[in-house]
This record gives C-alpha cells, structure tokens and sequence, in this order.
C-alpha cells in the first residue's frame, strides 16, 4: 500500500544517528557530572585542610544544584518507552460551559508554553479555534525537543478548575473542565499510511475576530480519516497548502497513535488515554476557591502554591505520575 505523497523517504540511518546523538549527550552529561562530583571533592579537601569556612559554605550550595542534576539525569532514564524521546504534539479542548471553559483552556495551553520555555523546549502554534467571547475553543501545539513527549504523556486527561468566574456578574463559583491529549510526533521514517481514497478533506472559511483578520477565501482545511473516524482540522495559516500539510502531520500523528493503542489496549496507560476522553474522569483538579491547591488525582502529588503551576511549574506532577508508573 502506497504511503501519502506527503511524507517524504529518508533513510533509517538518518533515524539511527539522532539515537546515536541522544546516547552520546547522555554520556557526555554523566562524565560531566562525575567530574564535578570530582572537582567538588578536591576543592572540599582543600577546604578542609585550609579550614576556610566560606568555601565550605559555597560548595555545600554547588553539591546540592549537582544533586538535583543528578536527580534529573536518573529521572531521565526512567523514559524508556520507543516514543518517550520524540516531540510531542499537544491538543487543548475546552469542555462544555462556554466562555468560563474555554478561558480555562486558554489558561492551559499557556500553563503548557511556560512550561515547554522553563526546559529548553520550542513551541509552534498548529492550529488555534479562539473562543466566541474569549479564550480559546482548542488548540494544537508542536513542542520540540528530546523527550517531550515521554515528559508530557503524563499530562493527558482532564483537567478540572474551580474558582470564582471572571465572567460571572455575581461573582459564583464555577467549575470548568478541559481535556489534554498527547501525541508522539511521528518520523517520516514510519510506516504511517495516509491514503487519499481514506482522506475526506473539506476546505472553509477560517474564523477569526472579525474585521481585517476575516479570511476572504477558503484556506482553513478539515481533514477526517475514514478508517479510524479521526477529523484534524488547522486554519492557522492564510495558505490552504500550509494548514493541509499542517493537518496531515497532526492526523498522521493520530492514526500512528490511535493504532498503537489498539495493539496495547491491555496496558494501563491506555486504558487511562480512553478515560481522559469522559469529562467527570479528571486527572487533576485546579482549585483557586475557596482554598488554593492543585492535586493529582492519580497520584495525591499536591501544592499549594497555584499561581507557580500556571506558570508552568508542573515538573512535581510530571515526575510523581511517570515514578508511580515505573512501579506498577
């Protein structure tokens, strides 16, 4: 069967030098490690031996940053599975309630951009369906880098808010649900077969805030794979051509997903990915009222401190989801 037009060969060695590189990196960053563990010790017997106490002080603070590198490099090692060091394709919809829902997703998709800027991560808007009012409807966001998604998996639910609508005249408290999905990134080298007899692809007019941002001609393209039911759409760009390949990238990613989920239904970590799709099965709650505290549900991971995670400090959540997955 002949794969799309749209994917270009390459060959697997191409595939084979990015692994190479990632072990190499991993290397390099363990004999970097050792030698500062090295340098430290040296320069604390000198210390010592000089019985100055500041330098004391100032290496007791470099041996707990190497210790948290340290941690971080062993965490690594726990994304193990073929897809953890790929990019990752990130998908926000907001759930039924309107204008107070879809500002939640608004809140996430930012909450997920600071944390993509706070660990060396790039983002790329995919596509982007801004709310009636505000916020945003859904969006699709491409975040590049090694181990993305091995990191952002743990990050696929819903997700729950309650607190004190902005929108709301009488200032009632309101709870809003948005769901997150996470996909790997599929390399060209994959055998993801997108056939056009499979593809219904339907072109519109994009919406937008009206005005001069209104697109005058039919560039925003909706795709849905007939196999799997799966529909992608993007109307992101101006080009019909830019947001059909950027649709066909997304969708390739999804089908590569949704069949490799098919042939591990038995494992738990899907099952959890069937769930996430059932508004009522949050993974994790967001509470700025009448207390402050974001919980994991799957973890009892907690804190208080709600303002730090939407900006992105999500790395506890991320760390105690994928070591409690490590022991089951």
């Amino acid at each position: 069967m002949a794969r799309s037009d749209f994917w270009d060969d390459r060959p697997a060695a191409e595939e084979a030098s990015r692994q190479a590189r990632r072990l190499r990196d991993t290397i390099g960053n363990w004999e970097q490690l050792r030698q500062r563990v090295e340098d430290l010790a040296e320069l604390r017997h000198m210390a010592v031996e000089e019985g100055d106490a500041a330098t004391m002080a100032e290496l007791e603070g470099d041996g707990e940053a190497l210790a948290v590198q340290v941690a971080d490099l062993e965490f690594r090692t726990m994304l193990s599975d073929e897809d953890d060091p790929k990019s990752a394709i990130l998908v926000i919809h907001s759930g039924a309630g309107g204008t107070e829902a879809a500002d939640w997703a608004e809140m996430l998709m930012r909450m997920y951009v600071r944390w993509s800027e706070r660990n060396g991560f790039a983002c790329e808007m995919m596509d982007l369906q801004p709310g009636d009012e505000a916020g945003v409807k859904g969006a699709t966001i491409e975040i590049k880098g090694d181990y993305a998604y091995g990191y952002l998996k743990a990050e696929a639910g819903v997700h729950r808010l309650v607190r004190i609508s902005p929108f709301d005249s009488n200032a009632r408290r309101h709870t809003s649900f948005a769901s997150v999905f996470v996909y790997p990134e599929v390399d060209e080298k994959l055998e993801v077969e997108l056939q056009e007899e499979d593809l219904k692809i339907d072109v519109y007019r994009s919406g937008g805030a009206g005005g001069q941002h209104v697109n005058k001609t039919s560039s925003a393209v909706r795709i849905t794979h007939l196999p799997t039911g799966i529909v992608v759409q993007c109307q992101n760009e101006r080009s019909q051509f830019k947001n059909k390949s950027t649709a066909l990238k997304v969708l390739a990613a999804r089908v590569y997903q949704y069949h490799k989920q098919e042939e591990q239904k038995k494992l738990e970590v899907v099952e959890s990915t069937k769930k996430s799709i059932e508004f009522g099965s949050q993974i994790r709650s967001y509470v700025f009222h009448p207390y402050n505290l974001v919980k994991d549900h799957r973890t009892d991971f907690e804190t208080a401190n709600v303002q730090a995670v939407m900006d992105g400090d999500i790395g506890g959540f991320i760390k105690a989801y994928l070591t409690q997955a490590q022991t089951r």
